[in-house]
């Protein structure tokens, strides 16, 4: 069923996430106010937009077929994966945004000396829900990639709205690529065994990004076997697949729908692809870049430029004016808690506003065949002017 190519890539990207205290720290030392508490510091994810209220599960997925790539003695690949889908109401109990050890484990590889305690990143608020009955029907599938070095939570605001809009979606950790992943018999795994080596492995990033194929694949398949493993996968309609990532996870998009054609669409969110995306490897299948202005701008990415004319299907190439490469994440809220927006960046709430609306309008067209207004344009529109549609 699945097939894999292999592509030649460059050496590793940098780690997306800025470390969010550096001058928070220095800027806390200058002052003579106390460091932030739990009771100062209320983190909240924006409310989603869709009609339905959000269940979430957790899996633990066991790939026996494959050994861990990034640990000798791994034993078998293992994948965490949080489910959101359409519920019937808020039965259940908040889902928690991430455990306490994956927030300390975070402000710790990313934000040493944060001041902004780990309770508070652990409580940010959500607002899909544990032990939800899910709302009867069948819905696309849409399968979300994290960046290097950030944990599946950072594309929660993601998965939520998309939940509620009326799409499963399976937000993957890909195990020892994340600042920190609490698995079930109580292990927390960081990235250590890649962000911490003097040099990347062997291929560079193309052995991740083809890593991130497998684990992407075998998680459709978990979902879509006859026996699958999540039990709610009837809500699944396993003929409309699509996928989305942030910077390296954008950029195992476009490897995944190369190496598997059940996926049918696919974004990437800010990432540098390494190489250009081949000619003809996504057929007819539609693709969609959405990236900050600054850096992804025609001229400003070259496998952008490269790629552009290697996409024969439908697409759109998006950019956003006042954005960051953190700004299509929710990990932009603690950026700004942090006190480390730049002057005349977006709000958090105004970026990820537009990458919800952007987005849910691609799936909406290709996995639901609603003709979406918002994507016909050719340049800013009123209600978005921080939009430009890029044609080069």
């Amino acid at each position: 069923m699945k097939q894999h190519h292999t592509r030649a890539r460059l050496p590793l990207l940098a780690l997306a996430l800025p470390l969010l205290v550096t001058s928070c720290a220095a800027t806390s030392a200058a002052s003579t106010q106390s460091p932030m508490t739990t009771t100062t510091v209320k983190l909240e994810l924006p409310r989603p937009t869709g009609a339905y209220p959000v269940g979430r599960d957790i899996l633990h997925l066991v790939d026996k077929s494959r050994t861990d790539p990034w640990v000798s003695k791994g034993g078998p690949r293992q994948l965490m994966v949080s489910m959101y889908y359409p519920a019937r109401s808020t039965t259940g109990a908040a889902a928690p945004y991430m455990t306490l050890e994956e927030a300390r484990s975070l402000l710790k590889r990313k934000a040493p000396g944060a001041t902004v305690p780990a309770e508070a990143v652990a409580a940010t608020r959500t607002y899909a829900h544990t032990g939800a009955d899910p709302k009867k029907g069948r819905y696309p599938l849409v399968v979300l990639s994290p960046g290097l070095g950030l944990p599946r939570a950072s594309l929660t605001f993601l998965a939520e709205d998309l939940g509620s809009r009326g799409y499963v979606v399976a937000l993957v950790d890909h195990a020892y690529e994340s600042s920190g992943t609490v698995f079930p018999d109580g292990r927390i795994l960081t990235c250590a065994p890649l962000c911490d080596q003097p040099k990347p492995p062997e291929g560079g990033q193309a052995t991740i990004t083809k890593s991130r194929t497998e684990d992407i694949s075998f998680v459709v398949d978990e979902l879509t076997d006859r026996h699958p493993a999540w039990k709610k996968a009837r809500m699944i309609a396993t003929k409309r697949i699509g996928m989305a990532g942030h910077s390296l996870g954008g950029d195992a998009g476009a490897a995944t729908m190369e190496a598997d054609k059940r996926v049918q669409a696919g974004a990437n969110l800010d990432g540098t692809f390494h190489p250009t995306i081949p000619a003809g490897s996504l057929g007819k299948r539609p693709f969609l870049l959405l990236g900050s202005q600054a850096d992804h701008a025609p001229g400003k990415d070259h496998t952008w430029d490269g790629s552009w004319p290697n996409i024969s299907g439908w697409k759109r190439w998006l950019t956003v004016a006042g954005t960051n490469h953190i700004s299509f994440t929710d990990l932009s809220i603690l950026q700004k808690a942090a006190g480390l927006s730049a002057p005349g960046d977006l709000s958090p709430q105004r970026s990820l506003q537009i990458t919800r609306a952007y987005l849910g309008a691609f799936f909406d067209q290709h996995l639901k065949h609603k003709k979406q207004p918002l994507l016909d344009g050719d340049g800013p529109t009123p209600a978005n002017p921080e939009v430009a549609f890029q044609n080069p």
